[in-house]
């Protein structure tokens, strides 16, 4: 793979981003050590990932992802070679085919969705200037989108994932592609206060049907995925505590076979929903030591 992500990094909502701050937070990571700052859903037009790539000297930024039903492929790649020319080696692409019921609010119908994905890389690959299948990931859970990612792209990023998928994915995807799995983590040793802002991350992700049955499949049961979570999903999916504690479980999914771990921080004024937050810059700094 061209692109470097370093062992570590950072993943953050890309709405987070639009604080006023947001150029010095990314110098922050940069200047940490962090290898990589993965955005959430990014917009087509690549305009976060231009102004962060701008704002740093050495990170790697990836779309955690593009939403390939939102952005025509030719489009998509004209955008990925703009920021690749203007910064080499320092954009990656994650792509992923989201979720029914956001699909559906676009007026599409989630019909096929790995089979459009695949003719969605066909396209990618046929743009004007192609978009390197080494510079691109997927995002990717079960077995099917895992293969795919593995020969159709640099590899994949499963996200809502424990070192269990870890290791399953990396014996999916086998020694070569890269496995670059996202892992959510709080700051606090007070196990209700810990459990508390976890599960109202989890339990925003437990409304979509992909992520369910991916849990699912990995021994959770139906009283687990109810509701916000059990405290048992809820431990496997978030690591709370100490620097220390949270950097052993990054360390699960790199014995796991993970390459990259992109951390989450879950912060109390980050919300998904309402789109509120600003960069957890002192957790981001706090965890640093352990981390890197």
């Amino acid at each position: 793979m061209a692109i470097s992500l370093g062992r570590v990094g950072i993943w953050s909502p890309s709405h987070i981003w639009e604080d006023d701050a947001a150029h010095e937070a990314a110098a922050e990571l940069d200047a940490a050590g962090y290898g990589a700052l993965w955005l959430g859903t990014a917009t087509p037009g690549l305009s976060l990932p231009e102004k962060l790539l701008a704002a740093t000297n050495r990170l790697v930024v990836a779309t955690g992802i593009v939403n390939v039903w939102t952005v025509d492929a030719a489009e998509l790649a004209a955008g990925f070679h703009r920021l690749a020319t203007a910064h080499p080696d320092r954009f990656l692409l994650g792509l992923g085919v989201s979720h029914a019921p956001i699909v559906e609010r676009l007026g599409r119908s989630y019909t096929r969705p790995l089979e459009y994905l695949a003719g969605y890389l066909d396209a990618l690959d046929n743009a004007a200037k192609p978009v390197p299948v080494d510079q691109r990931v997927l995002a990717a859970l079960r077995p099917k989108a895992l293969a795919l990612a593995g020969q159709r792209s640099a590899g994949a990023h499963p996200y809502l994932v424990t070192p269990e998928h870890t290791r399953i994915a990396r014996e999916t995807l086998g020694a070569g592609p890269l496995l670059a799995p996202e892992q959510k983590v709080v700051l606090e040793t007070d196990p209700s206060t810990a459990r508390a802002l976890a599960r109202a991350s989890v339990g925003y992700y437990l409304r979509l049907p992909n992520y369910v049955r991916s849990l699912l499949a990995l021994g959770f049961t139906e009283d687990d995925v109810a509701g916000g979570g059990s405290d048992r999903l809820v431990d496997a999916l978030v690591a709370w505590g100490t620097p220390e504690r949270i950097a052993k479980r990054v360390a699960e999914h790199h014995d796991a076979g993970a390459d990259h771990v992109a951390v989450q921080v879950l912060a109390p004024d980050i919300d998904l929903a309402t789109r509120g937050g600003r960069p957890p810059r002192q957790a981001w700094q706090a965890l640093a030591a352990a981390l890197l």
